[in-house]
Protein backbone atom coordinates (compact mmCIF):
# COMPACT_ATOMS: atom_id res chain seq x y z
CA UNK A 1 0.00 0.00 0.00
CA UNK A 2 3.31 2.30 0.59
CA UNK A 3 3.99 2.56 -3.07
CA UNK A 4 0.09 2.87 -4.21
CA UNK A 5 0.62 5.88 -1.78
CA UNK A 6 3.73 7.32 -3.31
CA UNK A 7 1.83 6.97 -6.65
CA UNK A 8 -0.92 8.61 -5.72
CA UNK A 9 0.60 11.86 -3.98
CA UNK A 10 3.35 12.27 -6.75
CA UNK A 11 0.51 11.96 -9.73
CA UNK A 12 -2.46 14.42 -10.22
CA UNK A 13 -5.18 11.96 -11.61
CA UNK A 14 -5.78 10.57 -8.29
CA UNK A 15 -5.84 7.16 -9.21
CA UNK A 16 -3.39 3.73 -9.49
CA UNK A 17 -4.03 0.78 -11.93
CA UNK A 18 -2.83 -2.21 -10.95
CA UNK A 19 -1.91 -5.00 -13.71
CA UNK A 20 0.41 -7.73 -14.62
CA UNK A 21 3.63 -8.62 -16.16
CA UNK A 22 1.47 -8.77 -19.38
CA UNK A 23 0.32 -5.30 -18.88
CA UNK A 24 -3.23 -7.01 -18.65
CA UNK A 25 -5.38 -4.55 -15.62
CA UNK A 26 -5.99 -6.17 -12.66
CA UNK A 27 -7.85 -3.34 -10.27
CA UNK A 28 -7.40 -0.14 -9.86
CA UNK A 29 -6.88 2.18 -6.69
CA UNK A 30 -8.74 5.66 -5.67
CA UNK A 31 -8.00 7.69 -3.05
CA UNK A 32 -11.17 6.27 -1.41
CA UNK A 33 -9.74 3.01 -1.60
CA UNK A 34 -6.86 4.18 0.06
CA UNK A 35 -8.51 6.09 2.78
CA UNK A 36 -10.98 3.06 3.77
CA UNK A 37 -7.91 1.02 4.14
CA UNK A 38 -6.68 4.07 6.76
CA UNK A 39 -9.59 3.62 8.78
CA UNK A 40 -9.20 -0.96 8.90
CA UNK A 41 -5.77 0.97 10.00
CA UNK A 42 -4.19 -1.54 7.24
CA UNK A 43 -0.28 -0.68 7.37
CA UNK A 44 2.09 0.20 4.90
CA UNK A 45 2.96 -3.17 3.67
CA UNK A 46 -0.38 -4.10 3.24
CA UNK A 47 -1.01 -5.71 -0.63
CA UNK A 48 -2.14 -4.01 -2.71
CA UNK A 49 -4.10 -7.02 -4.19
CA UNK A 50 -5.82 -6.72 -0.81
CA UNK A 51 -7.55 -2.71 -0.90
CA UNK A 52 -7.78 -2.58 -5.14
CA UNK A 53 -10.93 -2.58 -6.75
CA UNK A 54 -10.97 -5.83 -8.65
CA UNK A 55 -13.97 -4.88 -11.09
CA UNK A 56 -13.02 -1.66 -12.69
CA UNK A 57 -15.39 0.24 -15.29
CA UNK A 58 -12.99 0.14 -18.41
CA UNK A 59 -13.07 1.30 -22.31
CA UNK A 60 -11.35 -0.06 -25.06
CA UNK A 61 -8.78 2.19 -27.68
CA UNK A 62 -11.65 1.16 -30.24
CA UNK A 63 -14.39 3.76 -28.78
CA UNK A 64 -15.44 7.23 -29.36
CA UNK A 65 -14.77 9.74 -27.30
CA UNK A 66 -17.94 10.96 -26.71
CA UNK A 67 -19.10 7.67 -25.95
CA UNK A 68 -16.33 6.99 -23.29
CA UNK A 69 -17.41 10.94 -21.16
CA UNK A 70 -21.03 9.72 -21.10
CA UNK A 71 -19.90 6.36 -19.80
CA UNK A 72 -18.15 8.19 -17.38
CA UNK A 73 -20.82 11.00 -16.34
CA UNK A 74 -23.45 8.44 -16.57
CA UNK A 75 -21.17 6.74 -13.90
CA UNK A 76 -19.65 9.60 -11.86
CA UNK A 77 -16.34 8.44 -13.10
CA UNK A 78 -13.05 10.51 -13.01
CA UNK A 79 -10.81 8.03 -14.99
CA UNK A 80 -11.51 5.34 -17.23
CA UNK A 81 -8.11 2.89 -18.14
CA UNK A 82 -8.14 2.52 -22.08
CA UNK A 83 -7.41 -1.04 -22.99
CA UNK A 84 -7.20 -3.21 -26.00
CA UNK A 85 -8.41 -5.96 -27.64
CA UNK A 86 -6.09 -8.52 -25.35
CA UNK A 87 -7.47 -6.64 -22.54
CA UNK A 88 -3.88 -4.39 -21.93
CA UNK A 89 -3.61 -0.71 -20.12
CA UNK A 90 -3.07 1.77 -22.99
CA UNK A 91 -3.91 4.64 -21.43
CA UNK A 92 -5.97 6.55 -19.21
CA UNK A 93 -8.78 8.87 -19.71
CA UNK A 94 -10.04 12.02 -17.71
CA UNK A 95 -13.20 13.89 -17.71
CA UNK A 96 -12.55 17.34 -19.46
CA UNK A 97 -12.88 18.91 -15.89
CA UNK A 98 -9.96 17.25 -14.02
CA UNK A 99 -7.97 19.25 -16.18
CA UNK A 100 -9.56 22.65 -15.64
CA UNK A 101 -9.40 24.74 -13.07
CA UNK A 102 -13.17 25.33 -11.59
CA UNK A 103 -14.19 28.35 -9.06
CA UNK A 104 -16.15 27.48 -6.50
CA UNK A 105 -17.83 29.40 -4.45
CA UNK A 106 -17.27 28.00 -1.17
CA UNK A 107 -15.69 29.93 1.38
CA UNK A 108 -12.44 29.37 2.92
CA UNK A 109 -11.36 30.35 6.84
CA UNK A 110 -7.61 30.59 7.75
CA UNK A 111 -6.81 30.64 11.30
CA UNK A 112 -3.65 33.10 11.60
CA UNK A 113 -4.13 34.77 15.09
CA UNK A 114 -1.76 32.47 17.36
CA UNK A 115 1.39 33.79 19.32
CA UNK A 116 2.91 31.70 17.98
CA UNK A 117 4.51 30.96 21.35
CA UNK A 118 6.71 27.58 20.77
CA UNK A 119 8.74 29.01 18.47
CA UNK A 120 9.97 32.15 19.48
CA UNK A 121 12.18 33.71 19.23
CA UNK A 122 11.34 33.81 15.69
CA UNK A 123 8.14 35.11 16.20
CA UNK A 124 9.00 37.48 18.36
CA UNK A 125 8.87 40.79 15.53
CA UNK A 126 6.53 38.50 13.16
CA UNK A 127 3.46 36.20 13.91
CA UNK A 128 3.89 32.26 12.89
CA UNK A 129 1.63 32.73 9.48
CA UNK A 130 4.39 34.65 7.98
CA UNK A 131 7.53 32.89 8.45
CA UNK A 132 9.23 31.35 5.56
CA UNK A 133 9.40 27.55 4.34
CA UNK A 134 11.47 27.84 1.34
CA UNK A 135 10.86 31.25 -0.05
CA UNK A 136 7.21 32.19 1.14
CA UNK A 137 5.31 32.67 3.91
CA UNK A 138 3.68 29.15 5.33
CA UNK A 139 0.07 31.13 4.92
CA UNK A 140 0.78 31.92 1.37
CA UNK A 141 1.56 28.39 0.85
CA UNK A 142 -1.75 27.34 1.78
CA UNK A 143 -3.69 30.35 0.75
CA UNK A 144 -2.08 29.19 -2.75
CA UNK A 145 -2.72 25.77 -2.71
CA UNK A 146 -6.18 26.86 -2.26
CA UNK A 147 -6.67 28.87 -5.18
CA UNK A 148 -4.95 26.61 -7.13
CA UNK A 149 -7.95 23.98 -6.33
CA UNK A 150 -10.66 27.12 -7.44
CA UNK A 151 -11.37 28.61 -4.17
CA UNK A 152 -11.75 32.51 -4.35
CA UNK A 153 -13.28 33.45 -1.30
CA UNK A 154 -11.02 33.60 1.69
CA UNK A 155 -12.09 34.71 5.51
CA UNK A 156 -8.31 34.90 7.75
CA UNK A 157 -8.80 35.47 11.38
CA UNK A 158 -5.89 37.64 12.76
CA UNK A 159 -5.26 39.11 16.58
CA UNK A 160 -1.07 38.93 17.36
CA UNK A 161 0.24 41.33 14.68
CA UNK A 162 -2.66 41.41 12.44
CA UNK A 163 -1.49 44.49 10.66
CA UNK A 164 1.55 42.49 9.20
CA UNK A 165 -0.72 39.81 7.96
CA UNK A 166 -3.23 41.99 6.39
CA UNK A 167 -0.51 44.15 4.95
CA UNK A 168 1.34 41.41 3.09
CA UNK A 169 -1.73 39.51 2.09
CA UNK A 170 -4.71 43.02 1.39
CA UNK A 171 -7.72 42.15 -0.37
CA UNK A 172 -6.59 39.18 -2.72
CA UNK A 173 -6.27 40.92 -5.88
CA UNK A 174 -2.50 40.37 -6.51
CA UNK A 175 -4.03 36.38 -6.86
CA UNK A 176 -6.98 37.27 -8.09
CA UNK A 177 -9.39 36.16 -5.33
CA UNK A 178 -10.84 38.26 -2.25
CA UNK A 179 -9.60 38.15 1.26
CA UNK A 180 -11.37 39.75 4.50
CA UNK A 181 -9.94 39.60 7.44
CA UNK A 182 -11.82 38.31 10.73
CA UNK A 183 -9.81 40.31 13.79
CA UNK A 184 -9.74 38.43 17.53
CA UNK A 185 -9.98 41.69 20.47
CA UNK A 186 -9.21 38.44 22.60
CA UNK A 187 -8.01 34.76 21.40
CA UNK A 188 -11.33 33.21 20.84
CA UNK A 189 -10.02 29.32 20.23
CA UNK A 190 -9.75 27.32 17.20
CA UNK A 191 -13.08 27.59 16.80
CA UNK A 192 -14.56 30.60 18.32
CA UNK A 193 -13.54 33.15 15.42
CA UNK A 194 -16.32 31.59 13.44
CA UNK A 195 -18.95 33.11 15.08
CA UNK A 196 -17.60 36.78 14.07
CA UNK A 197 -17.50 35.47 10.19
CA UNK A 198 -20.52 37.77 8.05
CA UNK A 199 -24.11 36.04 8.52
CA UNK A 200 -24.78 36.48 4.82
CA UNK A 201 -21.91 33.55 3.73
CA UNK A 202 -22.60 31.55 0.98
CA UNK A 203 -25.37 28.47 2.32
CA UNK A 204 -22.40 26.23 1.25
CA UNK A 205 -19.77 23.98 3.48
CA UNK A 206 -16.97 26.14 4.79
CA UNK A 207 -13.75 24.89 4.48
CA UNK A 208 -11.51 25.60 7.50
CA UNK A 209 -7.53 25.06 8.25
CA UNK A 210 -5.06 26.08 11.01
CA UNK A 211 -2.89 28.48 9.42
CA UNK A 212 0.31 26.92 10.36
CA UNK A 213 0.21 23.27 8.72
CA UNK A 214 2.09 22.16 5.38
CA UNK A 215 0.21 19.59 3.75
CA UNK A 216 -0.78 18.05 0.17
CA UNK A 217 -4.27 17.14 0.91
CA UNK A 218 -6.55 17.54 -2.13
CA UNK A 219 -9.15 20.17 -1.18
CA UNK A 220 -11.52 19.52 -4.18
CA UNK A 221 -11.79 15.47 -2.64
CA UNK A 222 -12.03 16.79 1.08
CA UNK A 223 -15.10 18.56 0.15
CA UNK A 224 -16.41 15.68 -2.89
CA UNK A 225 -16.28 12.84 0.28
CA UNK A 226 -17.95 15.94 2.52
CA UNK A 227 -20.32 16.41 0.61
CA UNK A 228 -21.59 13.06 -0.42
CA UNK A 229 -21.19 11.88 3.08
CA UNK A 230 -24.24 13.02 5.36
CA UNK A 231 -23.12 15.19 8.93
CA UNK A 232 -22.58 18.67 9.70
CA UNK A 233 -18.90 18.86 9.47
CA UNK A 234 -16.00 16.25 8.41
CA UNK A 235 -12.27 16.58 9.92
CA UNK A 236 -9.19 15.41 8.63
CA UNK A 237 -7.38 12.78 11.17
CA UNK A 238 -3.76 11.65 11.22
CA UNK A 239 -2.79 8.24 12.09
CA UNK A 240 -0.98 8.09 15.60
CA UNK A 241 1.33 4.81 16.30
CA UNK A 242 2.44 4.48 20.04
CA UNK A 243 4.32 1.69 20.77
CA UNK A 244 3.87 0.61 24.45
CA UNK A 245 7.75 0.00 25.34
CA UNK A 246 6.87 -2.68 27.87
CA UNK A 247 5.49 -6.40 27.89
CA UNK A 248 1.56 -5.78 28.10
CA UNK A 249 -0.20 -8.72 29.98
CA UNK A 250 -3.48 -9.85 29.51
CA UNK A 251 -5.02 -11.81 32.46
CA UNK A 252 -8.23 -13.60 32.97
CA UNK A 253 -8.11 -12.97 37.56
CA UNK A 254 -5.20 -14.48 38.56
CA UNK A 255 -3.98 -16.02 35.75
CA UNK A 256 -2.04 -14.61 32.70
CA UNK A 257 -3.39 -15.22 29.47
CA UNK A 258 -0.88 -13.75 27.48
CA UNK A 259 1.99 -11.34 27.30
CA UNK A 260 2.50 -9.18 24.24
CA UNK A 261 5.88 -7.77 23.84
CA UNK A 262 5.67 -4.14 23.36
CA UNK A 263 2.78 -3.55 21.03
CA UNK A 264 1.72 -0.95 18.73
CA UNK A 265 -1.13 0.94 19.64
CA UNK A 266 -3.19 2.95 16.48
CA UNK A 267 -5.28 5.75 16.87
CA UNK A 268 -6.64 8.89 15.05
CA UNK A 269 -5.60 12.65 16.02
CA UNK A 270 -6.89 15.74 14.56
CA UNK A 271 -5.32 17.19 12.09
CA UNK A 272 -6.33 20.28 12.05
CA UNK A 273 -8.55 20.78 8.39
CA UNK A 274 -12.03 20.64 9.05
CA UNK A 275 -15.41 20.95 6.56
CA UNK A 276 -18.33 22.80 8.13
CA UNK A 277 -22.09 22.42 7.19
CA UNK A 278 -23.19 26.84 7.84
CA UNK A 279 -25.53 25.35 9.91
CA UNK A 280 -22.94 25.58 12.74
CA UNK A 281 -22.22 29.33 12.14
CA UNK A 282 -25.37 29.63 14.13
CA UNK A 283 -24.70 27.91 17.30
CA UNK A 284 -21.17 30.26 17.82
CA UNK A 285 -21.55 33.55 19.33
CA UNK A 286 -17.82 34.84 18.83
CA UNK A 287 -17.87 36.23 22.23
CA UNK A 288 -16.13 33.16 24.01
CA UNK A 289 -13.07 30.91 23.51
CA UNK A 290 -14.14 27.73 21.78
CA UNK A 291 -12.10 25.23 20.38
CA UNK A 292 -12.84 23.24 17.36
CA UNK A 293 -12.89 19.72 19.88
CA UNK A 294 -15.34 20.80 21.64
CA UNK A 295 -17.51 22.49 19.15
CA UNK A 296 -17.59 19.28 17.06
CA UNK A 297 -18.25 16.91 20.46
CA UNK A 298 -21.31 19.63 20.35
CA UNK A 299 -22.27 18.38 17.11
CA UNK A 300 -21.75 14.66 18.06
CA UNK A 301 -23.91 15.11 21.16
CA UNK A 302 -26.68 16.36 18.84
CA UNK A 303 -26.41 13.40 16.56
CA UNK A 304 -25.56 15.89 14.15
CA UNK A 305 -23.01 13.85 12.49
CA UNK A 306 -19.00 14.55 12.04
CA UNK A 307 -17.39 12.56 9.21
CA UNK A 308 -13.14 11.66 9.70
CA UNK A 309 -11.23 12.15 6.49
CA UNK A 310 -7.91 10.27 6.79
CA UNK A 311 -5.14 11.64 5.33
CA UNK A 312 -2.35 9.75 3.60
CA UNK A 313 -0.88 13.02 2.16
CA UNK A 314 2.26 14.89 3.58
CA UNK A 315 1.01 16.75 6.66
CA UNK A 316 3.23 18.60 9.03
CA UNK A 317 2.15 20.97 11.99
CA UNK A 318 4.71 24.16 12.23
CA UNK A 319 3.96 24.33 16.19
CA UNK A 320 7.86 23.97 17.39
CA UNK A 321 11.37 24.84 16.81
CA UNK A 322 12.12 21.42 15.50
CA UNK A 323 9.16 20.91 12.67
CA UNK A 324 9.93 24.23 11.32
CA UNK A 325 13.25 23.46 10.51
CA UNK A 326 11.89 19.45 9.67
CA UNK A 327 9.68 21.85 7.31
CA UNK A 328 12.33 23.61 5.95
CA UNK A 329 14.03 20.64 4.67
CA UNK A 330 10.75 19.04 3.31
CA UNK A 331 10.31 22.26 1.31
CA UNK A 332 12.46 21.18 -2.02
CA UNK A 333 10.66 18.13 -2.13
CA UNK A 334 6.86 19.01 -1.40
CA UNK A 335 6.53 22.85 -2.38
Amino acid sequence: MGYAIEVLDKEALRIVIVVNENNELLGTITDGDIRRALIRHCDMSTQVSDIMYKEPTSASVDDDRDEILSMMKRKDLLQVPILDSERRVVGLETLQHLLQKNKLDNPVFLMAGGFGKRLRPLTNEIPKPLLKVGDKPILQTILEQFIEAGFQLFYISVHYKAEMVREYFGDGSQWGVSIHYVFEDEPLGTAGALGLLPKDLPDLPILMMNGDLLTKVNFNGLLQFHNEHEGAATMCVREYDFQVPYGVVQAEEHMVTEIIEKPVQKFFVNAGIYVLNTSILKSIEGKKYLDMPELLEQQIKRSKGVNSFPLHEYWLDIGRIEEFEQAQSDAAGYF
